[in-house]
């Protein structure tokens, strides 16, 4: 209140919203030290992949943790956000790796060293990046404890899970099937891809029966893949077939003779019936060559041309070899036919190569035993998503778990930390690195090539941020995190992987709850994509409007699971709202008087608008605070912006201007109170949706702490409730709402006064005597006039129909007999309709089965009401 007349006559976030962020950062707001009189509440953030800049759904995601963090701060929490970023392997190396090839330089000739040099450069240039963007946004995190999952204390992390782990016998080496990407030629995990319609074929080929004529006709999508083929199955029980299982074939263009055999994976009705096996080139084949001792033939090389050993296919790209060997077939009289085919493909989510399912000797943690106590703890309530319906996802996929394929053959990442002695052969797991062998004591040691999958590191995010395996104070304070705020696309690549590490390592789960949120699409309802060129850059939005209209603008009829479509015009309005509070803000603080404020403090001769203004602020600080701990956010933000708007800024502050101009000191006293107190209720509110906003406003009206960020959250006091002056306030606000109507509807001007006549209900009487001033100031009322029967009422007035009352304006001489009557008639179809509705409702048995009974007394009230309306409206029209 200092530097009121200091506060900006136009709201332009520009002038104030980086200065408040280094102030918040410069005072320490968000660094908290381990209190333990407080109780913790913590989160840590979903960290962002350092690979570019951070978009709406990091917006989103960031907003939402924002706002319960803001408001656990504001509640008396000890509350850390810890923020960090994600190395992101794949993703990150083949960014590099693009760039350098622009400037001629390539990967492999620069060797690993200067390569990862350059990507360590990379990643601190990034880092900045989206540190700078997120304290555009206003993340009230703790950039103290920032984290990186290439850090050396998260790297030790990461070593100590994967030794222990080892030495538990959960992680092993073996040659399996995998998905492997022959453009970055590493294997990936079945979350990294992604599956796609693609326009193909089938080919269908005759393979010969060895000393026969007869042929099997098979068909397939990937004729290269016969290279490999060490059998054909059928169905045991397929009669076409049943004389030809246990004999040879004869393999097309390789000439290797291979079995029949029968095997209930084959689908009898789908294609041939007949099925080549290729145990090393397809996850199905591959169990089915293991149940059949069959040979794995690998025929690729890494970087997806045929191996050697296969003449002039060898060395040829898989596509290329594909067309000739096609070719081949036709010319061999074997290729049956091609048919067109439409089928999905998996492709690497990062690069869109078309992965190759390929054996490969590969790490892996075996996870039956991981993912069973991870699916307890959900089922235990000990971790709970919201909305519930999600826990489905997770146990869809955790109970149908495989083993996880860690390893990844690329350089960027946490290197595997196994070493190998050249000389003896013996293998070292270890967190540091060993000084020379344990068996034949050699120095001549060799690291694993491969590094880690990047969800191993971020699985350990939780715990690993706060200092394990060392035993940190935040550690021992912080953890288990309390809320873990993400998208539902990352429930199996991240959420599931959390809670198994969390539990395994830590001995409890990671977080409390997990919330998820939906995708940011566009107006449209399209999901933003490079390709479509419909994203949004956030910090374009915040230039523009404003980090408070874009975060209000995410929030607001948002629900948990599901996504939201982004309209400029939501970002438009949510800036109008922004700029409807800075200018009643202005105007309460260009009016207040801090004197006659001190002698009044304690004053509480209140007006019924000043009742009705307190007691429904504290009611909302009640409906907020329970909808933020049901995680109805947005239900929360809009509940906030219907006060401010509504109640605060169009009735509240109109309603008090005439004792705010007025003579009587003590009614200016009690006002300028009144509106001090609900503005920095309804600030404090709406706080953690808009912080810049709410901390600027806060600053010029003197809040008494040094930041509405740290200010303490309205609490719900049972004295201040008054039922009575809120039902009373609500007939003077209907009523005058209905005189308005009934004033535009006529084209009445405010400036021509006229009488304004009421026949109130009993109920209702008090109520409109105790508001009768503010029809004078709010309904253009020259004077308001109390009437016990309609035979008072004056031939030439008008009338609205009201919760409460009947009200009478004489306006004939103002308006058109015949438009009035026509308006009339236009209420009594509205009245009829709604009769009609509530009676078909009421009509319905199964609606009056199933529904709440208060639901159903709340029909039939309404039927009643509006009975009474269309009588009284009736009535009228009779009269004129």
């Amino acid at each position: 209140m200092d530097d009121s007349n200091n506060i900006a006559k136009t709201y332009n976030p520009k002038e104030f919203e980086e200065r408040i962020y280094d102030y918040w950062e410069s005072e320490g707001f968000f660094t908290p030290e381990v209190d333990k009189s407080k109780k913790p509440y913590s989160i840590v953030m979903p960290p962002p992949n350092i690979t570019g800049k951070l978009h709406l759904g990091h917006a989103l995601d960031n907003a939402l943790q924002d706002f319960l963090i803001r408001t656990k701060r504001m509640q008396g929490y000890c509350t850390l956000w810890l923020p960090g970023e994600d190395h992101a392997s794949i993703a990150t190396e083949v960014k590099v790796e693009k760039e350098l090839l622009k400037e001629g330089l390539k990967k492999k000739e620069m060797g690993r060293e200067v390569f990862l040099e350059k990507v360590h450069e990379w990643s601190d240039e990034y880092r900045g990046r989206i540190r700078n963007q997120l304290k555009k946004m206003g993340v009230s995190a703790d950039f103290t404890r920032e984290s990186f999952t290439m850090d050396e204390k998260l790297s030790k992390a990461v070593r100590t899970v994967f030794v222990k782990l080892y030495n538990e016998g959960l992680i092993y080496q073996g040659n399996r099937i995998t998905n492997w990407c022959p453009k970055c030629q590493t294997a990936l995990s079945d979350a990294e891809i992604e599956y796609e319609e693609q326009s193909g074929f089938f080919w269908h080929i005759n393979y010969p029966v060895e000393g026969s004529d007869e042929c099997i006709e098979i068909a397939t999508t990937r004729p290269e893949t016969l290279l490999g083929d060490t059998a054909v199955a059928v169905n045991p029980k397929d009669e076409r077939y049943s004389h030809l299982v246990g004999k040879t074939l004869i393999l097309p263009l390789v000439g290797r003779k291979i079995p029949i055999v029968a095997d209930d994976y084959v689908d009898m009705e789908f294609g041939t019936g007949a099925v080549k096996i290729t145990p090393a080139h397809d996850p199905n084949d591959y169990q089915v060559g293991k149940r059949h001792n069959l040979k794995e033939i690998v025929i690729l090389n890494n970087d997806g041309t045929i191996a050697d050993g296969y003449g002039k296919y060898s060395g040829l790209d898989r596509y290329e070899a594909r067309k000739i060997m096609v070719e081949d077939l036709k010319k061999a009289g074997l290729l049956v036919k091609i048919r067109e085919h439409v089928h999905n493909v998996g492709t690497h989510d990062r690069c869109g190569s078309v992965i190759e399912p390929m054996i490969s000797k590969q790490w892996y943690v075996k996870m039956k035993s991981l993912a069973e106590p991870a699916i307890e703890a959900v089922r235990n309530k000990k971790t709970k998503f919201v909305p519930e319906r999600f826990d489905k996802i997770y146990y869809n996929w955790m109970e149908n778990i495989q083993d996880w394929c860690i390893s990844r053959q690329l350089w960027w990442g946490h290197r595997i930390p196994v070493w190998y002695c050249k000389d003896c052969g013996e293998i070292t797991v270890s967190v540091e690195a060993p000084c020379e062998c344990s068996k034949c004591k050699s120095k001549n040691l060799e690291q694993d090539q491969d590094v880690l999958d990047t969800w191993f590191s971020s699985a350990l995010w939780p715990f690993s941020t706060l200092g394990w395996p060392d035993k940190t104070e935040d550690l021992e304070y912080f953890y288990p995190t309390n809320t873990l705020v993400t998208g539902y696309d990352i429930i199996f690549f991240w959420v599931a992987r959390m809670v198994f590490s969390g539990l395994h390592n830590m001995g409890e789960v990671p977080f409390d709850h997990v919330y998820i949120h939906g995708l940011v699409r566009d107006a449209e309802g399209r999901k933003m994509s490079k390709s479509l060129g419909n994203g949004v850059d956030p910090l374009d939005v915040i230039d523009e409007y404003g980090a408070d209209a874009l975060r209000f603008t995410l929030i607001v009829g948002n629900s948990a699971g599901n996504d939201i479509r982004y309209k400029t015009e939501k970002v438009e309005a949510a800036r109008n709202f922004a700029n409807k509070v800075w200018n009643a803000s202005r105007f309460v603080l260009m009016n207040l008087d801090k004197d006659i404020m001190e002698k009044y403090k304690n004053c509480t001769e209140y007006t019924l608008a000043d009742k009705w203004i307190i007691s429904e602020a504290n009611n909302l600080a009640k409906e907020v605070t329970e909808n933020i701990d049901k995680f109805e956010l947005g239900i929360a933000a809009q509940k906030v912006y219907d006060f401010m708007w509504n109640e605060f800024c169009d009735w509240y502050i109109e309603l008090v201007k005439p004792a705010m101009y007025g003579d009587d000191e003590k009614a200016k006293g009690v006002a300028f109170n009144v509106l001090y107190n609900v503005l920095t209720v309804g600030l404090k509110l709406l706080h953690p949706v808009m912080p810049y906003i709410t901390e600027e406003i806060y600053q010029h009206i003197g809040g008494e702490y040094k930041s509405i960020s740290i200010s303490k959250w309205p609490e719900y006091d049972e004295k201040l409730h008054d039922e009575a002056s809120v039902e009373a306030m609500n007939y003077v606000i209907e009523a005058v709402k209905a005189i308005r109507n009934v004033r535009a509807e006529m084209n009445v001007p405010p400036s021509k006064k006229a009488k304004v006549i009421i026949l109130a209900g009993d109920e209702s009487k008090k109520a409109f005597e105790e508001g009768k001033s503010y029809f004078e100031k709010l309904a253009s009322a020259s004077e308001v006039v109390f009437i016990n029967s309609k035979t008072e009422v004056p031939e030439n007035a008008v009338s609205a129909v009201t919760k409460g009352a009947e009200i009478f304006l004489p306006l004939f001489e103002l308006i058109d007999k015949e438009k009035e009557i026509e308006r009339l008639n236009k209420e009594k179809e509205r009245l009829v309709k709604e009769i009609e509705r509530v009676s078909k409702k009421l009509s319905n048995k199964g609606f009056v089965a199933k529904a709440p009974a208060a639901v159903v007394e709340e029909e039939k009230a309404k039927g009643e009401k509006y009975e009474k309306m269309l009588k009284a409206v009736e009535e009228r029209i009779n009269a004129l």
